[in-house]
């Protein structure tokens, strides 16, 4: 791409990159890693032609909860954003060549207190919703 002078690339990150994921750490400092490594990469590729979106959903419905063994979790159990609507959503994202999204208002109001609140607190937060049995029985 870098050679052709053009190219788009779609990386998933998620808004649980900027949150410590008390019971599912390795999980969020994965996708922290590829928040950031997105950043960078479409840093490095600035002027080259090719542009790097990463998309960063929030919980979304697909089988990713219930084969994480979580869906007795609040967060497992909770209403999530439609996959197709972010698959569009990152799509179009990369074909105007932004450099992020944050798909849904709420995962936006979320990324935001995310960016303001001490991760003590934000790994508490989080404690409360992917806590093993923290859901409704």
């Amino acid at each position: 791409m870098r050679a052709r002078g053009s190219g788009r690339i779609l990386i998933t990150g998620s808004i649980a990159g900027f949150i410590p994921g008390t019971f599912t750490a390795v999980y969020n400092g994965t996708k922290a890693f590829i928040d950031s490594f997105s950043f960078a990469l479409r840093n490095e590729l600035k002027d080259s032609g090719v542009t790097v979106t990463c998309l960063m959903p929030g919980a979304t419905e697909t089988e990713f909860f219930e084969r994480a063994g979580m869906m007795d979790t609040k967060v497992g159990q909770a209403e999530k954003d439609d996959a197709a609507q972010v698959a569009k959503t990152g799509f179009d994202a990369m074909m105007r060549g932004d450099g992020d999204v944050v798909s849904g208002w709420k995962n936006k109001l979320q990324a935001a207190v995310a960016a303001v609140t001490p991760s003590g607190a934000l790994a508490e937060m989080h404690r409360k919703q992917a806590e093993p049995g923290s859901g409704k029985e």
